[in-house]
């Protein structure tokens, strides 16, 4: 998946279980699909906590932040819930959409890649933001794109 590609449309449970596709969420507004290796560790603790604390900017904007990762349902409901995180995190315990995304590592400890996806609302990939160790980086350039893509609206 790419810049100026179509995102792939999938379904997959949240934090709760219930299920959420892609396509639906997108009907909201644009989506900033971030993928992290692993919930309730340090790395993904303070990339997930960074979202939540620029919520507000991604509200104005009228984007949603969705985290997804390999973990089970149960343990991205605790990371949610410890972390006050308040948006969704999905589950994709078989890495099918980590795949689909190009995400899913072939080997080694780290199931995938920490890559974020700017979807606009028709589905198009604005942005695909690639960085494993500046846990910041990626909310923070998410918002840039989203800027741009407002300021270029017509008014």
């Amino acid at each position: 998946m790419e810049r100026g590609s179509g995102a792939v449309d999938f379904e997959l449970p949240d934090e709760n279980g219930s299920l959420r596709r892609l396509s639906d969420l997108l009907t909201e507004g644009p989506v900033v699909l971030f993928f992290y290796p692993a919930a309730l560790t340090r790395g993904c603790t303070a990339e997930t906590c960074h979202f939540r604390d620029l919520a507000p900017e991604f509200a104005d904007l009228g984007a949603r932040p969705v985290g997804i990762s390999v973990d089970p349902v149960d343990r991205q409901h605790e990371f949610s819930e410890r972390n006050s995180l308040g948006m969704p995190l999905l589950s994709d315990v078989g890495g099918v959409v980590a795949r689909l995304y190009g995400v899913r590592r072939r080997f080694g400890p780290i199931p995938v890649r920490r890559w974020t996806f700017v979807i606009d609302s028709g589905g198009q990939v604005l942005e695909v933001i690639k960085s494993e160790t500046r846990m910041t980086r990626h909310a923070d350039r998410a918002l840039e794109v989203l800027r741009q893509l407002r300021n270029s609206m017509p008014t």
